[in-house]
């Protein structure tokens, strides 16, 4: 069974590509929109090898938001979008990983999931073998996770955990 709408923010689409993974949200969401600001986000740098698979990916998925973003004092311009695309279509979840703009949209009554969430559904699901690796490659991709939280997560999913750098 799938879940529904997701509105994915800018983060989570980066962590996904960088892993080759983007194909992962068409198996647990019906539908992925993304707001015109997290497209020009995700646009900016052509140069990245995964440019084209998140253009392929995201183009016919992307919507303007219809009413007025009130939300950029509180949150950039890709999350607050997001927010308002979340209200506006009233969507199922809200794929983001930044803290401070997760806690903001939780206070809007938003069900928010992140990047690890979704690859811990994923591997529940069988539809990866193994979460250190990928977390290997976003450390080395300087995608913010934090150590504890991936080792937690790897010690529920029963892998190896990853070393601290000192």
């Amino acid at each position: 069974m799938k879940n529904g709408l997701v509105i994915a923010d800018a983060g989570p689409i980066f962590s996904l590509a960088i892993i080759d993974k983007l194909e992962l949200l068409n198996h647990l969401f019906d539908e992925i929109k993304i707001s015109k600001a997290v497209w020009k986000e995700i646009t900016l740098d052509k140069s990245t090898e995964f440019y084209y698979n998140i253009e392929q990916f995201f183009k016919p998925k992307v919507l303007s938001i219809k009413g007025f973003n009130e939300l950029t004092f509180v949150m950039d311009y890709g999350e607050s979008e997001s927010v308002i695309l979340y209200k506006e279509l009233n969507a199922d979840f809200l794929l983001i990983d930044d803290k401070k703009a997760r806690k903001i949209a939780e206070n809007f009554d938003i069900e928010c999931i992140g990047t690890l969430g979704i690859l811990s559904v994923v591997k529940d699901k069988g539809l990866i073998n193994d979460l250190r690796p990928i977390f290997k490659t976003f450390l080395e991709n300087n995608r913010y996770y934090s150590i504890k939280l991936l080792n937690k997560l790897l010690e529920r999913h029963n892998e190896l955990k990853i070393k601290h750098k000192a």
